[in-house]
């Protein structure tokens, strides 16, 4: 199937942006074996739910700032929405009375947001089902939000000025977030929002994922994504791109990757080291990751601490080679791996589609197509892949065994995060919605 031609897309820099707002604003390590049991999903979310409780899919409409909620697997229908952001009219205050937030909050609208503001990013829920906690770039923030009345629970601003990517440990009873400008990765109580403890990353980190049943936490730095500065010859202005792995308990850096040197051992010194998402497999041995302007992924031995294999995927010939119009550098983002560790689902976002992969061969199957796509996860009977279409705001489900799109569903206005989650059985949405 030839994929659908991409919308036009132009990144505006966003580190320039926020220096020009903020002028006129202003007026003047140990080897690590490879863990055990990790997984895009928390083992948290793979476990049957209670029967009070009904697992569902969180998908977090970005630019709307909403979260819908439909069924994980079957026909994936929508069972309720959540309002991200009740707050909004007292968050914007805020804002707009400081030079320097205001600053901030228009560099991300005109930079990642593509235009718009970044109003949810990721999303866990409570073991209880009782509230989902969600990550809020564009208010450098977290929050938890009780599903049965809207409220706000708690919030915790993020150091710096923008929260991202987040992770739950297996348990269930912390999570990570990541702050793109600080370079911390904040780790926070679910139930209260206290912060359990921090560490440093390289620049900007992205992705966090806990290993070896929750013992330690891997942090992805991806670098300066929102510049124009993309030729090959300008990747020294890209910043500290590097894997940080640190103790889950003490927040002790207990490694850093650096895969500029795996990358260049491999032979490719052609791609970037800028680490997107990445899937672990069942036993943690190996890990797929993709990096930034590629149409591929690579393969890494984790206990032997090397690059295996690199996987290019089909280009769309609709796709233009001019790095600077891939929406955050990002050629291609979105990945995750069946339950039985054989199938790899990417997303090509740039490229407009969908593959599953074989793991043994990297032979790619059908490249469905899809605009966008922009996250991949597994359904909850971990039959399909299903990924979020930020470019006609709908969620579709892939299955693993043949390649083929089951169905799409409808939801809000650019999906990103698709993450599984519990809410009460009889659950329909928020009292106050």
């Amino acid at each position: 199937m030839r994929p659908c031609t991409p919308r036009p897309y132009r990144r505006r820099t966003f580190a320039a942006t926020t220096l020009v707002v903020a002028g006129l604003t202003a007026g003047t390590l140990p080897a690590i074996s490879g863990p055990a049991g990790a997984s895009e999903l928390p083992r948290q979310a793979r476990q049957a739910a209670p029967e009070e409780l009904k697992e569902v899919f969180f998908v977090g409409n970005n630019w709307e700032g909403t979260a819908d909620v439909i069924n994980s697997r079957g026909d994936y229908a929508k069972i309720g929405r959540i309002d991200m952001i009740p707050d909004k009219k007292e968050r914007l205050r805020e804002i707009y009375l400081n030079p320097v937030k205001l600053a901030f909050f228009l560099g991300i609208r005109l930079g990642p947001g593509e235009g718009h503001d970044q109003y949810v990013d990721d999303m866990y829920t409570t073991n209880d089902g009782k509230s989902v906690v969600a990550s809020r770039p564009s208010f450098a923030d977290v929050v938890s939000i009780d599903v049965n009345s809207g409220k706000i629970n708690w919030r915790f601003p993020v150091s710096g000025f923008r929260s991202d990517h987040m992770a739950v440990t297996p348990d269930g009873t912390q999570v990570a977030v990541s702050s793109s400008i600080s370079n911390t990765v904040h780790v926070l109580d679910m139930a209260t929002g206290k912060e359990a403890g921090s560490f440093k990353t390289g620049d900007k980190p992205h992705e966090n994922v806990y290993t070896d049943g929750g013992k330690y936490l891997w942090n992805m730095a991806i670098g300066e994504v929102n510049t124009d500065m993309d030729a090959p010859w300008q990747d020294f202005t890209k910043g500290d791109r590097r894997i940080t792995v640190a103790d889950a308990k003490t927040f002790e850096v207990k490694k850093i990757i650096d895969m500029r040197e795996r990358l260049d051992a491999f032979g490719r010194k052609d791609l970037s080291d800028a680490l997107r998402p990445v899937a672990f497999t069942p036993d943690e041995s190996t890990m797929y990751f993709q990096v930034s302007f590629f149409n591929g992924f690579v393969e890494y031995d984790v206990q032997n601490d090397k690059i295996t294999r690199v996987k290019t995927l089909p280009k769309n010939p609709d796709t233009s080679d001019e790095r600077t119009t891939y929406v955050n550098d990002s050629r291609h983002h979105g990945m995750s791996m069946s339950p039985g560790g054989d199938k790899l689902c990417i997303a090509g976002t740039m490229d407009d589609y969908v593959s599953v992969v074989n793991r043994e061969t990297l032979q790619e199957g059908p490249l469905v197509t899809a605009s966008k796509p922009y996250w991949a996860t597994v359904s909850g009977d971990g039959k399909h892949c299903v990924v979020s279409e930020s470019g006609s705001d709908q969620v579709t489900a892939i299955d693993f065994s043949t390649g083929k799109k089951v169905l799409s569903i409808p939801v809000g206005d650019h999906p990103q995060r698709v993450r599984l989650g519990h809410v009460p059985a009889d659950w329909t949405g928020p009292a106050t919605s």
